[in-house]
């Protein structure tokens, strides 16, 4: 799997993050588990005409002492389709930017 992983979180990181995403995602089926959404301006081709599967999003997820985000595009919908894909680049910016902006906000130094 694809993804970016922040480790050697401290207790406090990892309270603040968990704060953090709790107020700005939904949260998902597992305890640590947070949807990002794509935004629909930067649906890549595999999801162009599967409306059906959407929404999209990525997958972050906070466990002890590390934070991981999927470079996965998902459907909310539908497990096994062709339009779950790695992130294009444009998605995979956004992901980065939301990322980095969380970590800033949150004064994360692992």
């Amino acid at each position: 799997m694809r993804q970016f992983v922040v480790d050697e979180l401290s207790q406090e990181e990892q309270d603040n993050l968990d704060s953090y995403l709790k107020r700005s995602l939904k949260a998902g089926p597992m305890e640590g588990m947070f949807w990002l959404p794509v935004p629909e301006d930067l649906l890549g081709e595999a999801q162009q005409g599967h409306e059906q599967c959407g929404p999209f999003f990525f997958g972050i997820e906070l466990g002890r002492s590390r934070l991981i985000a999927e470079f996965l595009v998902r459907s909310q919908s539908n497990l096994h389709c062709s339009c779950i894909s790695y992130s294009t680049p444009a998605q995979r910016q956004f992901l980065l930017g939301f990322l980095d902006r969380m970590l800033a906000d949150e004064h994360i130094k692992a």
